[in-house]
C-alpha cells in the first residue's frame, strides 16, 4: 500500500493563507522572544547576533596580527608598539547574520488532513478562507514556515522562502526588511497544492540561488524515495549548509485507523482503489513506520537535525521545546 494513499473525500483545491488564522498574536508574542541560531558558524552580510569565523574590523576583539604595508593604520595597537617596538593590528570577531531559507513542500500529498480546521486554527474560524473544514499538512507547514520566519526576522536576520513540488514554484529572496514576513505569508497564500515531489531537482534549483552558507529548513512529509533524499542531502552537505528537516505528518497517516471499506486514492496522480483498511492496517503501519524511521536515520547520518511534526499538535509548545533544545546544544558545543 502506497503510504501516500488518502481517503478520496479529501479536498484537492488550493488553500489560501490568512496570517491571523495560522499564527495567533499570542503565539507570535511567545515566539518572538526566542533565538534561532545555526548549529555551525555561518557567514552573512549584515551585522547581527551570530559569530563568524571570518576576521573583520567589528566590535569584539579577537587577536593581534603583525602589520604589513597597505594595512589600515587606524587599527594599529599603539600600546603593543610601545611595549614591543613592533607594529601590530587589532583584529575583531565579525558579527554576521543568520541567513534562513525555508523550503515548504506543496506537493499533492501535503493536501491531506484529518483535523478539524476550527480546532486547529486557534482563532475560532470554522473553515479556511477557501471554505475547507479540514486542516491539512500544508496548512500546518504554512504555520510553521511563518513562525520560523517571524522568529528569525525578529532577530534582525534574513529570511527567504522556496515553495516546491516537482520544482521550485515560488521563491521569495532573502531579506530582513520589515515587509518580509508578509511577503512570505503572501507567497504561501497563492500556492496550489498538487503535483509530485522531486526533492533532488528542488535542492539543485534552490542551491543555485544561494551564494553564501545558510540554514535550510525543509518542511515536508518526505514521501519520497530514500535514495533521492540521500542524494539531495549530499548536495546540501557538499555546499556546507546547515539544515533542519521537519517532517509533517497527520496522525491518521500513521494510525490508519479507518473503520470501513472505502475508496482511497493518492494525491500525486495514483489511481483510486477500494480497500478494507482493517485488512491491511498492520502491513501499512509497518511500511510507513519503516519509511519514517528511514528518513530520520538518513537526515541524522548527515549530521542534520530531524524533527517530526504532528499536524494535530499545537504549533507553539513543540516548536519552543525544539528551539530551546537546539540552542542548548549549540551553546554546549561552543563552550566545549
Amino acid at each position: 500500500m502506497d503510504s501516500r494513499a488518502v481517503n478520496a473525500g479529501m479536498p484537492r483545491t488550493a488553500p489560501t493563507t490568512d496570517a491571523a488564522l495560522y499564527l495567533h498574536p499570542q503565539t507570535l508574542s511567545r515566539l518572538g522572544s526566542m533565538e534561532m541560531r545555526a548549529r555551525h558558524i555561518v557567514e552573512g552580510v549584515m551585522s547581527g547576533m551570530h559569530r563568524s569565523p571570518y576576521q573583520g574590523f567589528s566590535v569584539e576583539f579577537a587577536q593581534h596580527r603583525p602589520y604589513v604595508p597597505g594595512d589600515d593604520i587606524r587599527h594599529l595597537d599603539w600600546k603593543v608598539y610601545g611595549r614591543t617596538d613592533k607594529l601590530h593590528l587589532k583584529q575583531y570577531q565579525q558579527e554576521t547574520s543568520l541567513d534562513l531559507m525555508v523550503m515548504v513542500d506543496a506537493s499533492g500529498s501535503m493536501n491531506y488532513g484529518s483535523r478539524d480546521f476550527a480546532e486547529a486554527s486557534g482563532v475560532g474560524a470554522a473553515t479556511s478562507p477557501d471554505g475547507r473544514s479540514i486542516w491539512t499538512k500544508f496548512d500546518h507547514a504554512t504555520a510553521l514556515a511563518a513562525a520560523l520566519s517571524y522568529i528569525t526576522l525578529s532577530q534582525g536576520d534574513r529570511v527567504g522562502l522556496a515553495i516546491f513540488a516537482d520544482q521550485v514554484r515560488e521563491m521569495v529572496a532573502r531579506s530582513s526588511a520589515q515587509p518580509q514576513w508578509r511577503a512570505v505569508v503572501g507567497a504561501l497564500s497563492c500556492t496550489t497544492v498538487d503535483r509530485t515531489t522531486d526533492v533532488g531537482r528542488v535542492i539543485e534549483q534552490t542551491l543555485a540561488k544561494i551564494t553564501n552558507r545558510c540554514l535550510l529548513v525543509i518542511i515536508s512529509d518526505f514521501f519520497v524515495e530514500l535514495e533521492q533524499l540521500r542524494a539531495a542531502l549530499a548536495r546540501v552537505r557538499h555546499r556546507r549548509h546547515d539544515m533542519i528537516a521537519m517532517q509533517v505528518l497527520d496522525r491518521q497517516e500513521l494510525a490508519f485507523d479507518f473503520a470501513h471499506a472505502s475508496p482511497f486514492e493518492g494525491l500525486e496522480g495514483e489511481s483510486r482503489v477500494r480497500i478494507d483498511p482493517r485488512a491491511i492496517r498492520a502491513a501499512y503501519q509497518r511500511e510507513i513506520g519503516s519509511h519514517v524511521a528511514g528518513v530520520e536515520r538518513l537526515v541524522r547520518s548527515f549530521g542534520y537535525d530531524y524533527v517530526r511534526v504532528d499536524s494535530h499538535d499545537w504549533l507553539g509548545p513543540p516548536l519552543a521545546a525544539y528551539l530551546a533544545q537546539r540552542n542548548a546544544q549549540i551553546k554546549r558545543s561552543k563552550h566545549g
